[in-house]
């Protein structure tokens, strides 16, 4: 097991990469934190680790209770945040209690923001289960629910108390789920180490068939360079974290635009990066060869890079929304090359439109 440290003076963590949910209750033993732990999940996961991780949990003397919460983004609202709050007072939570997520990325960051508003706050535990939570949405500290209008809208910073990584529970992943964890690897690639994107384009059919040594790799790279970024930047007030949200600008306006059923969020995540390359290369700042590159990786991986049938208007509109712009301007991550990515408001809107 690999341990990495996300470190951010008091709210410093570890990251634990190929460990055992079988053995979680020994990790949080070593915390000193209360006896109480409500784990968050739905049913699917417990179904496959419930009495696993319970088992661990209640053998190192921890009182263990279990809700589920309904699968997809539809379940990351203010209502459902509003009945994990009445769990909490059921079991009778204080703010020695731990919230422990199981599962993926829409489940750490709903339970992450119960966590961090019961009782203004109480401690939090990310064990996850998706290769995109586990190479991303896991670490960080950033937590939220949905609004009507768009994704994250509501929301904060929280740290975990440690982020659990266990690969091996990928194994009962579908190809679609390990496809949407592909595009944040890609994306770490293109944000800040090109030799990290050749190692993908060439090694792309051990990852995609799950080969130990190649996932191991790639998961503790993607967290080495986001660990980097959050302890730069943990709270956005700097610019420097803004650049993991690579191809997310497009790809959160396509999600809204299609009522999050058109696109899984790597596959949006995909478009978005395309779509972003594609306007760096209009601009003059990107070779068409690098885009080419992209391209290719993608669509070996299987994810599109090409929009669908959409609402495009919708989608225009659902831009304006993005977390990122400021007075109004929206800011749009670029890439200058293969591992460099720029911020900048320089982008009209006639060229948006022209590309979408």
């Amino acid at each position: 097991m690999e341990i990495i440290k996300l470190n951010l003076n008091e709210r410093t963590y570890p990251i634990y990469i190929g460990a055992n949910l079988n053995k979680i209750g020994e990790t949080l033993s070593c915390f000193n934190l209360g006896k109480k732990i409500l784990i968050i999940s739905n049913a699917y996961i417990l179904s496959l680790y419930g009495k696993t991780i319970e088992r661990s949990l209640k053998d190192a003397g921890f009182s263990v209770f279990l809700t589920c919460v309904p699968e997809g983004e539809e379940g990351k609202s203010l209502p459902q945040a509003a009945k994990l709050y009445e769990c909490c007072l059921k079991y009778k939570l204080d703010r020695s209690s731990t919230i422990l997520s199981l599962g993926g990325g829409v489940i750490g960051d709903l339970s992450g923001f119960v966590a961090a508003t019961y009782l203004r706050g109480i401690n939090f535990i990310n064990a996850p289960t998706t290769l995109l939570s586990q190479v991303d949405a896991s670490i960080g500290g950033k937590v939220a629910v949905n609004l009507p209008a768009g994704k994250n809208l509501v929301g904060t910073f929280y740290q975990p108390k440690f982020v659990y990584i266990d690969p091996s529970v990928l194994k009962t992943l579908s190809f679609k789920e390990i496809k949407n964890g592909m595009a944040e690897i890609v994306k770490y690639g293109m944000i800040k180490d090109a030799e990290f994107f050749s190692y993908l384009e060439e090694n792309l059919e051990k990852i995609k068939n799950l080969n130990e040594e190649a996932l191991n790799l790639v998961i503790t790279r993607s967290v080495e360079i986001k660990v980097k970024v959050v302890e730069e930047d943990e709270r956005e007030e700097r610019g420097k974290r803004e650049i993991l949200n690579f191809g997310h600008t497009f790809g959160h306006a396509l999600e809204k635009a299609t009522n999050y059923k058109g696109y899984t969020h790597g596959e949006a995540v995909a478009i978005g990066m395309v779509i972003a390359s594609k306007i760096a290369c209009k601009v003059g700042i990107f070779s068409q060869e690098s885009l080419l590159r992209l391209k290719r990786l993608l669509q070996k991986i299987g994810l599109p890079v090409e929009i669908g049938e959409i609402d495009r208007e919708k989608a225009f509109d659902a831009l304006y929304l993005d977390k990122k712009r400021r007075e109004g301007k929206l800011r749009f991550l670029l890439p200058e090359r293969i591992g460099k990515v720029i911020l900048t408001e320089k982008v009209p809107s006639s060229l948006i439109e022209e590309i979408f």
